[in-house]
């Protein structure tokens, strides 16, 4: 008989999981308010700050509640899921207050860190309405611990689309970092790419020629390794120039740091796809294809950076330079893969 009164006092609970996950729906799809009031920036920071901070104590009364015997009362159970609601709501309306004027990769980055909490209030109503009554399991010790740290990520949020930018052309620069490294890895003279995949144990050799490079292709792939250098000296060169030189001051110097940062966004799948390509059996044309896109990538991102305001006039030199830099490996791909076409 004790097992319905449980179910039942967990209702309002299920009920504040679906408003949940339709404020959820809302964050991910939704456009901002454009200001009611004129916006202020450490204003909407402070308000963010809290309200993810209350999100964080409600998470843990929630959870504390249902860690041990007695089970809250239906009246109890009702309040503390209204709470939680409230909590979420709250966390969403702020995230609102943000207008795309203030830059739509600061935008996006607190509406990650956003979704991230509703998330992770989902999990957490879910683990609870999910395990055995009465008990404290591991899963709601976990799915508590996740809440608290999407809270707290709060702090870690770059505070401005300078910030943000800085932050984005970051990440991407570690990616393609690691490309090139594997890349020079692979390439080192006289190793074999598949060496520790494709050894065959009774033979002690492998008869298959299209596991390994060729002169040629190694002279067309170092060219690649050249223009894979300049993508990272690309987003090394831009996120210095946006760190000492940008700032999200006015409509224009936040659209024009935006623009940065989506075409930097090409730079890493543009090297992924051609180091992809670049493992044999090698296809000079699929090389030279993927070559070309990455090559105008980054001329675009040079074009992007020189025209805006991270970039005054004592920054031109390495622009230039790096431009040479992408034609100079572009033109000896087109001359290796010449008679391929």
């Amino acid at each position: 008989r004790g097992r319905p009164a449980a179910m039942e006092a967990r209702e309002p609970l299920r009920d504040a999981r679906g408003a949940l996950r339709a404020v959820l729906a809302r964050v991910r799809e939704g456009e901002p308010g454009e200001g009611r009031e004129p916006f202020e920036l450490p204003r909407f920071w402070d308000a963010l700050g809290q309200t993810f901070q209350v999100t964080s104590q409600e998470a843990t009364k929630l959870s504390l509640a249902f860690s041990r015997p007695p089970l809250p009362s239906a009246e109890d159970c009702r309040k503390l899921s209204e709470d939680v609601q409230n909590a979420i709501l709250a966390v969403a309306t702020v995230y609102y207050w943000l207008p795309k004027g203030q830059g739509t990769t600061l935008r996006k980055m607190v509406r990650d860190a956003t979704t991230e909490v509703v998330e992770g209030m989902i999990q957490l109503t879910d683990t609870i309405l999910n395990s055995p009554v009465e008990s404290l399991s591991q899963e709601q010790l976990i799915s508590t611990g996740g809440v608290w740290e999407a809270c707290e990520q709060v702090s870690n949020l770059p505070r401005d689309n300078q910030a943000a930018v800085s932050s984005a052309l970051a990440a991407c620069l570690g990616v393609v970092k690691d490309a090139v490294e594997e890349m020079e890895h692979a390439l080192v003279e006289g190793q074999d790419p598949y060496g520790d995949i494709m050894e065959d144990e009774e033979l002690g050799f492998r008869g298959n020629r299209d596991t390994y490079w060729s002169e040629a292709d190694r002279q067309l792939l170092s060219s690649c390794v050249g223009l894979m250098k300049a993508s990272k000296a690309c987003l090394k060169k831009v996120l210095g120039a946006v760190k000492a030189y940008g700032k999200a001051d006015s409509p224009e110097q936040i659209a024009q740091l935006d623009d940065l940062a989506d075409i930097a966004n090409e730079i890493s799948p543009s090297v992924d796809e051609l180091a992809l390509s670049m493992y044999p059996p090698v296809n000079p044309l699929a090389v030279r294809l993927n070559a070309a896109k990455l090559a105008s990538v980054l001329k675009k991102v040079l074009e992007i950076a020189k025209t805006s305001h991270v970039c005054p006039p004592s920054e031109e030199g390495w622009v230039q330079f790096l431009n040479d830099a992408v034609d100079h490996n572009m033109n000896k791909i087109k001359n290796f893969t010449q008679d391929q076409l």
